[in-house]
């Protein structure tokens, strides 16, 4: 139980705190989700004919990105004789192939990771947001006129 007027009003404060700021980190969630979605669909990557799946898709969500950097390592390691950037000789032809594969997924595999980030903080935004009104709602609201008295 609430013990005075001045800790129900706290109380209100904080869980209206907690819907703004859930608002926000939906917001930017999804601001991000939409920016990495943008980028990725500007660079004008398909998803290649032979993948496992999605073939022939625009690569603009996390597994787009997902398919095409499986497929982009394992053309890579078919043209290295299965063997990793590290593990082909200096002078190796393949060598730059191989490297510019890794970097291409490692690239994908970022934005697989912000897209991931920004679906948390949505999640998040909407928990946070869910709290802050069930605070608010619970919390009588405080009258000058009558006080909750205190539990002994």
């Amino acid at each position: 139980m609430i013990a005075g007027s001045g800790q129900a009003r706290i109380l209100r404060i904080i869980g209206l705190l907690g819907i703004i700021g859930g608002l926000v980190m939906l917001l930017v969630g999804g601001v991000v989700w939409g920016t990495v979605s943008s980028q990725l669909a500007g660079e004008k990557i398909t998803v290649a004919a032979d993948a496992s799946f999605l073939a022939g898709t625009t690569v603009d969500n996390p597994l787009s990105a997902l398919a095409q950097a499986n497929i982009i390592n394992h053309h890579a390691m078919e043209a290295s004789g299965g063997k990793t950037y590290a593990e082909l000789a200096q002078d190796d032809k393949v060598r730059p192939t191989v490297m510019t594969a890794s970097l291409l997924r490692a690239s994908l595999f970022t934005s697989i990771v912000a897209f991931g980030v920004s679906f948390f903080a949505m999640g998040l935004g909407i928990l946070v947001g869910l709290f802050g009104w069930a605070i608010f709602v619970l919390t009588p609201h405080a009258s000058k006129k009558t006080a909750v008295p205190a539990v002994a």
